[in-house]
Order: structure tokens, then C-alpha cells, then sequence
């Protein structure tokens, strides 16, 4: 399937700075989720979803990356700009919705993802943690569901049906407990805590799993 990296937005509680060129370890966030999608055996082509607002990722995209393209949104909210960039990319069937703020995540998840969603009857999905992940590694997150009796937390990936993309979709909740999908970064204590995770190696992308992807130098 297709994925969609949602990047048109400025970390609000750290300086309003593009999100997605935010440096982690020397390299722009987004390139940890670029690189994980990259190297899962579920994907096809990746998209990039911007604004106005976010000039310095589509620069950074386009000058870097060969095989991935920028769709540029018209900063109406979150749901319209992806609504659009699905429309404007030609994007059929499923498509993995992605943020560009969750670098821990890494190839195994994504394609964990996928073969939930390919036995799962609804035709959307969205994946969640329990909330004890979160307070296990000492995130606070900015939004909790209660669904069966459990509080969970959204990861920001989701699967839609991208030819259905104007209703809402009945969606599978897939909740996983791996502390990868738990870490997003929102403020200078998340960016701090992921630093020390990939500084660690524990999370780093393994760049041999992706010889397929060709970046330019």
C-alpha cells in the first residue's frame, strides 16, 4: 500500500519550528518515519503532505530524497490537508496515514501494521498504546481514549480506504505495547528522551534494510 507522511505543521511548544527538520542526532526528524516506511515490505510509494507554512521540509524533501513526493496542502486543518493530498497524489485502496513525529518507530512495526489491517474486517484502522507505555517511559500524552475498559493512546498511524476518503470510516482499534509507537515527539523533554533512545542504538534504523530506496547525496 501507499503511505502519506503528514508534515504541515510547526511544534507549537518548541519555538514553532517545522516539526519534520526538527535535528535528532543530525538528522531531520522526518527521516527516521521516511526511513522506516522505506524499508517495510508492505509499502509502495511514499508521499509527503506539506503547507505554506512548512517550506523548509519540501525543500528538504525534494533535494534529498529520489523516490518520494511532495504534495503541498492548503493548511486548511489536519483532515482536509489530508483528504487533499490522498486526492492529489491518485492514492487507490488503503493507504497508511503517517506523522512525521514518531522516529522510534522502524520497518517491523509498519508491516506489523499491515497484516493487522489485511485480516481485520473494517476497512479502516488506527493504532494505539496502552497508556501504561506511555507512563512506563515517562511520556504525558496530549490526548487518551477509554475504549473496553481500557485507556489508550493514539500512535498516529492510521489505514484508510483511500476510495472512500470523504466518509468516516468504521475503524479496527489495534493496540500494540511497544514503546517505539508511544514516543512522539511534542516538547523539549520528548525530543530529549529520544535523543537518549537512539543515542542508546536499541532504535536506530538499520540503513541496510533499505537498499532499495535511493537518496541523492
Amino acid at each position: 500500500m501507499d503511505a502519506l507522511i503528514m508534515a504541515g505543521g510547526l511544534a507549537q511548544r518548541l519555538g514553532r519550528v517545522e516539526k519534520s527538520c526538527i535535528d535528532l542526532n543530525g538528522r531531520p526528524l522526518i527521516s527516521y518515519i521516511i526511513e522506516a516506511l522505506a524499508g517495510a515490505k508492505g509499502i509502495g510509494r511514499i508521499f509527503v503532505s506539506v503547507t505554506e507554512a512548512t517550506p523548509k521540509t519540501k525543500d528538504l524533501i525534494e533535494n534529498t530524497y529520489d523516490n518520494i513526493s511532495v504534495i503541498v496542502a492548503k493548511e486548511g486543518n489536519y483532515v482536509q490537508d489530508m483528504i487533499m493530498s490522498i486526492i492529489d497524489a491518485k492514492i487507490t485502496g488503503p493507504v497508511m496515514v503517517v506523522m512525521c513525529d514518531i522516529p522510534l518507530v522502524e520497518s517491523d512495526i509498519i508491516d506489523d501494521v499491515i497484516e493487522k489491517y489485511n485480516v481485520c474486517e473494517e476497512p479502516a484502522l488506527s493504532v494505539y498504546v496502552p497508556i501504561a507505555i506511555c507512563k512506563k517511559i515517562g511520556i504525558r500524552p496530549d490526548t487518551v481514549f477509554h475504549k473496553n475498559t481500557k485507556l489508550i493512546v493514539p500512535t498516529g498511524i492510521n489505514i484508510l480506504d483511500a476510495t472512500d476518503i470523504y466518509n468516516e470510516q468504521p475503524d479496527y482499534n489495534y493496540i500494540v505495547d511497544d514503546p517505539r509507537l508511544a514516543m512522539n515527539v511534542n516538547t523539549a523533554e520528548d525530543l530529549e528522551k529520544c535523543r537518549k533512545m537512539v543515542e542508546a542504538g536499541t532504535f536506530m534504523p538499520e540503513n541496510e534494510k533499505h537498499d532499495a530506496f535511493v537518496c541523492r547525496d
